[in-house]
Parts: structure tokens; sequence; C-alpha cells
């Protein structure tokens, strides 16, 4: 019988943690559970920072970006030894079962816990990358691409205005989705990603077209995991001798306030998370789907997922 459970942020932070946070603490408080807060991810675990939480601990943080709980990378987890001291740690402190913040990572860590040691782990995605399948959308995503939209929408102001090209890195190390959707939205006319690779003589060649013509701007998004905008927008300025201007968004697109949806998402996937543990579920991601909050297994979320990118790309090659 599940009596305390522990609530923790791994990886990266993504806007939306702390309102699943507020939901785990409050809800499972309302299920008569004891809700403990581990500091720092996996690494708090493994060195006991532990806290327990109440009604209040989690009070005004709904619209906050962040974690309260912190998170850190942790290579120590990764071991035979620190998994071992984490187990421990959970023992002493008379943990039943833990509920996972993250993403990608984060579950993959969670899943060999549990096949090692038993214990009971429910994963709530939380990532602006959105790479866990099986399900349509992690919390922060839509923050993170909001974010990154609202300052394409300025950038095109001035690029506009001062007659410019401009490339505009965001996040997206190993999948270009941020890229393609703000790209889509923010009627950009070139989007480089990960997945394709890009000719950029082709691209100059449709910019000096389209100066040609009369087209006085053009926004170029580079996910940063496939090219450097600094290093694009130079060679564009040299092959095109057009004005072109670089603006690397980094990590803006991590932090802010939560959307109203990503906040929603939160809520629900908290309250449903701590429901699973109750019924005896474990070693499950919670997420949306088909409007729907359903379960995954970890097996399955870690594997992975289709992003529908080549349907995107060619959405915004078409409409650019």
């Amino acid at each position: 019988m599940i009596k305390r459970i522990a609530v923790l942020t791994t990886g990266g932070d993504a806007p939306g943690m702390n309102a699943a946070i507020r939901a785990v603490v409050r809800y499972g408080i309302y299920k008569k559970l004891e809700v403990m807060g581990v500091f720092r991810g996996w690494w708090g675990l493994i060195n006991e920072e532990l806290r327990l939480l109440d009604h209040r601990s989690v009070s005004g943080i709904i619209n906050q970006g962040g974690t309260i709980l912190k998170t850190a990378r942790c290579q120590e987890f990764r071991t035979e030894e620190g998994q071992k001291r984490a187990y421990e740690v959970i023992k002493k402190n008379c943990i039943d079962a833990l509920v996972v913040i993250g993403g990608d990572g984060s579950f993959r860590a969670a899943h060999e816990f549990y096949k090692k040691y038993g214990v009971f782990c429910i994963g709530i995605p939380a990532s602006i990358d959105n790479d866990i399948n099986g399900i349509e959308m992690t919390i922060g995503l839509d923050t993170a691409i909001n974010t990154a939209l609202s300052a394409i929408d300025n950038i095109r102001d001035t690029a506009t205005s001062l007659e410019r090209v401009f490339v505009v890195e965001v996040m997206g190390r190993d999948c270009g989705y941020i890229a393609l959707k703000v790209a889509l939205a923010g009627g950009c006319e070139e989007v480089i990603i990960p997945e394709r690779r890009y000719n950029l003589e082709e691209i100059c060649h449709d910019i000096v077209e389209g100066n040609l013509r009369g087209k006085i701007s053009w926004i170029i998004v580079v996910a940063e995991g496939a090219a450097s905008a600094q290093e694009i927008a130079q060679k564009i300025n040299e092959m095109t001798s057009l004005e072109t201007r670089a603006v690397v968004l980094g990590h803006i697109q991590r932090g802010g306030r939560p959307t109203a949806f990503s906040r929603d998402l939160a809520l629900r996937l908290g309250q449903i998370a701590v429901d699973c543990l109750l019924r005896g579920e474990k070693d499950k991601v919670v997420g949306l789907h088909d409007e729907k909050i359903i379960s995954v297994d970890f097996a399955r979320a870690i594997q992975k997922k289709d992003l529908r990118i080549e349907e995107l790309y060619h959405l915004v090659k078409v409409l650019s």
C-alpha cells in the first residue's frame, strides 16, 4: 500500500514543471499521501536532499517557469553504485513510489531503476523537445514554441524595416521539431534542421531571386543541431552581398511563464500520475493522446518518436 511518494524533476527544465509539482503535491495530500520533494533530481536522491512538502510548499508557483525542486545532470546515477545509494535513500525514508518529471533521458533512467530495484515510478513528460513516444505533446513545448515565435515576430519587424536577412537559431540539438513549428507559424522563408541536409547555395539563390522581385526581408530558422546561425549568416552575406544578421535565442526558450496549455496539461498529468500509483501502476508515463490522458509503458515511451518532420518541412516550403 502506498503511503509516501516522492517527486523530482530531472534533466533540462521546462515551463510548466512547477505546475506539475503543485498538482502532485496537493492532489497527493488530498488522497491522504505524504509527499516528499527531491531536490536536484537523481543527484539529490543519491545525496538525500529530501523534504516533506505540504500544501503551502507549492503555493504561488503555478505561473513560474523552471522548477522549485531544481534539476541537475547526474552521471553518478548511471552507475551501479549511484543507483544502489539512491535505493538505500528511498528505503531509509520509507518512500513507496517516485513521480519523475522530465524527458526521454529521465525516463530511461527511471525504467532502468525500476528493472533493477522494483521501485514504482510514474513519469510526467516535461521537455521542450517533445521526444516521448506514444503521446502527442510534452509539458513546456507549447510555451517554448510561443516564446520563440514571439521573438521571431519582433525580428520580422526589424527585418522588414531595415530590409535585412535574419538567421534565427532555436533549440533542437537532435530534432528540428521546434524549428519547424516556429518557422511554419512565423511565416518564415526557410528552415534548417538536423534531419535534412541543406544546400546553402540553393538558399542564397532563392534569397537573391526574391530580392530581385522586390522581396525586402527574409527569415531563416535554424535548429542548433543542424548549423550555427552565426556561420550561416556570414556565408549568406558573403554569397549574396545582402546584409545578414544572426540571432541565437538559446535558453530563453526554456524559461518564462508557462502558457495556459502547458499549465493545464501539467495539472491534469500531476493528478493522473498520483491516481496511477494508487491503482498499483508503475514503470509508465502519463500523457495526452487524442485529447485523452493515457499511460504508456516506459519501454515504449523511450523509443524514437515519429514527429512528422517531412510533412511539416514540406508545408513550410509550400507556404513560404
